[in-house]
């Protein structure tokens, strides 16, 4: 089980700055493209706005990484198992995102079905 404890240890320090870097890079990218957008603007551009993705889109994307994430941690989980067995215990947490991916993909279908319906 310390192998395991180390492991989860090395993945946080790891994975904590990573994430900071990411949401600061996300954070930055915006306003850097808002500060553009109003220089354009001000200098008198037509700045075209990009279009949002529609629902059925949204939930179809949700849906792909909520599976892919349930995939990759059941494997994930598998394969320590084969090392320690206590491992399946977690592994069967990853019904949870693919549960959670799978409703994302019927409100995709549901949707779609009502836009063509109407």
């Amino acid at each position: 089980m310390n192998d395991i404890t180390g492991l989860a240890a090395v993945v946080m320090l790891f994975s904590i700055p990573i994430v900071a870097m990411g949401s600061y890079t996300y954070y930055r990218v915006n306003k850097l493209r808002t500060e553009e957008r109003l220089a354009a603007i001000a200098r008198g551009v037509n700045v075209p706005i990009q279009a949002e993705l529609p629902p059925a889109a949204r939930s179809r994307r949700a849906g792909i990484l909520l599976v892919a994430i349930a995939i990759g941690f059941a494997t994930t989980f598998s394969l320590i198992a084969r090392v320690e067995p206590d491992a399946w215990m977690a592994a069967s947490f990853a019904a949870i995102p693919f549960a959670l991916g799978l409703g994302f993909f019927l409100d995709s279908a549901l949707i779609q079905r009502d836009t063509h319906a109407a």
